[in-house]
Parts: C-alpha cells; sequence; structure tokens
C-alpha cells in the first residue's frame, strides 16, 4: 500500500491549514536548515482563543484588548502555531519565508527568516508549557526533518538575544530532545550545544 502524502507544496497534511498573507519568498538557492521555537498568547498569559490566528491573519480587532493596541499595524507570522492541546495549525508553506525572527543571526549567519520554519508554542515567555505541546512538536519535528535539512532547532531568545527571550526558562530542551530521538534520517541538534 502506497504511503499517503505527507506534504503538499510546502502544506503538512499533519497541521490545519489557516493561510496568512504575512510572508514572502526564500532567496533564491535557500536550503532551511533551521527551526526557531516561539512563545506566544494574547492577551499574554491567555491561552485558548483565536487571538493569535487572527493576529497572523490581520484579522486582530486592536481595539478589543488594552494589550493590543501595541500591535496595530503589526504583520506578522510563523510557519506553525502548536497549541496547548498539541494540535498544530499552520500559516505559511515551509517553502516560503514567514515572518517570525526579525532581526536574528545564528552561527555567523544574518536574517533567519530566510533559511529558517518558525514554530510559536501557545504559551507566556518563561513560562511551562504542557505534555500534548512537546509530542506535538516533536512530531512536527520529525516530519520537517524528514523533508528538510533541519540541522537545529533553538529558540528565539538564541537567535535575537538581548531583544527576544521566548520561549524563555519554562522551556524543557531536554525534554524535546527525547521527545525527537530518532526524528528523520539526521535527527537535528535540540537547543544550544556546541557541535
Amino acid at each position: 500500500m502506497p504511503r499517503r502524502r505527507v506534504w503538499h507544496e510546502g502544506w503538512w497534511t499533519g497541521a490545519r491549514a489557516c493561510p496568512s498573507p504575512n510572508f514572502g519568498p526564500r532567496p533564491a538557492g535557500t536550503v532551511v536548515t533551521l527551526v526557531v521555537v516561539h512563545s506566544i498568547s494574547l492577551p499574554p498569559g491567555v491561552f485558548r482563543g483565536d487571538a493569535v490566528r487572527r493576529l497572523f491573519t490581520n484579522t486582530l480587532d486592536c481595539d478589543a484588548h488594552p494589550y493590543y493596541d501595541g500591535l496595530r499595524g503589526l504583520r506578522v507570522s510563523a510557519h506553525f502555531l502548536v497549541r496547548r492541546s498539541g494540535r498544530v495549525t499552520q500559516f505559511v508553506s515551509c517553502e516560503q519565508r514567514a515572518w517570525h525572527a526579525g532581526a536574528s543571526q545564528w552561527r555567523g549567519r544574518d536574517n533567519c527568516n530566510d533559511w529558517s520554519i518558525g514554530v510559536e508554542l501557545e504559551g507566556l515567555e518563561g513560562g511551562l508549557f504542557d505534555a500534548a505541546q512537546y509530542l506535538g512538536l516533536a512530531r512536527l519535528l520529525r516530519e520537517l526533518s524528514c523533508r528538510y535539512r533541519i540541522a537545529e532547532v533553538v529558540g528565539h531568545e538564541h537567535v535575537a538575544p538581548g531583544r527576544k527571550a521566548d520561549p524563555g526558562a519554562g522551556f524543557d530542551w531536554a525534554r524535546l530532545a527525547r521527545d525527537c530521538a530518532g526524528a528523520g534520517p539526521h535527527p537535528p541538534l535540540i537547543g544550544v550545544r556546541e557541535r
């Protein structure tokens, strides 16, 4: 029996598709080798709502909460969002450049958006994450590692130190590494370690 198609034009069939208009082309010849893990909740500390989806699709009502006023006119996205339940939503094709890392650098390379995949975890910077999220993220990383040449998985705090601090101290990199053991033909390095 043939294996069902897991990817279609950069969209993963294991995720709910919710296309964002906030993306652009990757530079010609770019090879995707990095995953950047973020955390987000809107307003901060409030989970299970639809505000993150609305932010990434430019439909957030910035008058609905005082915190949203600072987001007015912001155009951002990530490739994926992993909810507290572990459910994954995809906003941008992995073949395209999502707008998630901003001014960033990793191992001497600038503009991480060009060569990375951005994964947001529903959570609070520095807070704890749910077991289902680690499992959902590990499943996603296994699929990404089979499809792309993912070499490393790091946090937003690592590619934009001093500017960003997510996912923060509450994220268990060792747990994610255990959950991802055996991911793809060449499992990526999880977290920041020297090679």
